[in-house]
C-alpha cells in the first residue's frame, strides 16, 4: 500500500514532469540533462540529492544507448580514452565525498550543487572557441578528473568535459558522440558503485519508470514542435533560470553555515 501511494504522490508526478521538461530543454539547447534534473529536484526537495543523482544516471544510460546506437562510429576514441583515464578515478573520489557529506553535512552538499550549477550556467552562456590543434593529453586527463568528481557527486560530469571537447578541432557529430560516450560510461560506472554500496531504493525505480516516457515525450516534442524562439535566445533563458536556481540552492546552506561560524 505504501508503494502504491508513493507511485501516485504529487512529488513523484512533479518529478516526472521535471524529467520531461529537462529532456525538452536539452533537445533544444544541448544543455546537460543531469544538471537540470538534479538542480531542480534539489531546489524543490522532492527526493534526497543522492537519489536524484541515481535517477539522473539511469536516464543518462537510456539516452546514451539511443544516441550511440546510431553514432558510435563517430566517437573520438583517443579523446575518450584520455578522458576516462581521469574520469574513472575522479568518479570514485566524488562518490566517496557524496557518501560522506550525505551523512554528515547535507548543507555543504547542497552548497556544492548550487556552486556547480552557477558555474555551469555561466559557462553555457559563453561557448568556447575551437582550437587550431588538439589539446595536450594531460589536459584531457585533468578535465576527465574534474568531470569525474562532479559525476561522482551528482551524476553531472558535463561542464568541464563539454568545455574541453568543444575546444577541439573536431566535427560537431564527433564531439557530441564522444560526449555521450563519456557520460554513458560514467553513468554505468557510477551505477555500479551504487549497487555495490547503498543499492537503488524502490522510489528511484518508480521515478525512473515514469520518467522514461516523459523523457521520450519531451525529446519528441522538441524535435517535432520547436518553439518559435531563436536557439541562442532559448539557451540564454535556460542558462539564466539555471543560474537563479543555483543561487537559490546556495542561499539556505550559506545562511546555515553563517549561523554556525558567526557568533
Amino acid at each position: 500500500m505504501q508503494v502504491f501511494t508513493q507511485m501516485f504522490s504529487v512529488e513523484l508526478l512533479l518529478l516526472w514532469l521535471i524529467a520531461g521538461g529537462a529532456a525538452w530543454i536539452q533537445a533544444l539547447t544541448g544543455f546537460a540533462f543531469g544538471l537540470i534534473l538534479v538542480g531542480t529536484v534539489g531546489l524543490l526537495g522532492l527526493i534526497p540529492l543522492p537519489e536524484a543523482a541515481i535517477l539522473s544516471s539511469l536516464m543518462v544510460l537510456f539516452n546514451g544507448a539511443m544516441v550511440l546506437r546510431a553514432d558510435w562510429r563517430q566517437i573520438d576514441r583517443g579523446g575518450l580514452a584520455l578522458l576516462m583515464l581521469g574520469s574513472l578515478p575522479g568518479l570514485l573520489i566524488g562518490y566517496a565525498l557524496l557518501l560522506y557529506l550525505a551523512k554528515s553535512a547535507i548543507s555543504a552538499l547542497a552548497l556544492l550543487l548550487g556552486a556547480l550549477i552557477i558555474f555551469a550556467s555561466l559557462q553555457m552562456l559563453h561557448r568556447p572557441r575551437q582550437r587550431p590543434e588538439r589539446s595536450s593529453s594531460a589536459s584531457f586527463v585533468a578535465t576527465g578528473l574534474a568531470g569525474g568528481i562532479m559525476g561522482g557527486l551528482f551524476s553531472t560530469a558535463g561542464p568541464p568535459i563539454i568545455w574541453q571537447m568543444y575546444r577541439q578541432p573536431l566535427s560537431h557529430v564527433m564531439v557530441r558522440s564522444t560526449l555521450v560516450a563519456v557520460f554513458f560510461v560514467n553513468a554505468l560506472a557510477r551505477l555500479g558503485l551504487v549497487f555495490a554500496t547503498t543499492g537503488v531504493p524502490v522510489q528511484v525505480w518508480l521515478a525512473a519508470a515514469g520518467a522514461l516516457p516523459m523523457v521520450l515525450g519531451g525529446t519528441l516534442l522538441a524535435q517535432k514542435f520547436p518553439p518559435p524562439i531563436a536557439p541562442i535566445v532559448l539557451r540564454r533563458i535556460a542558462a539564466t533560470l539555471l543560474l537563479l536556481s543555483g543561487l537559490a540552492l546556495c542561499a539556505s546552506p550559506l545562511a546555515i553555515l553563517l549561523k554556525e561560524f558567526v557568533p
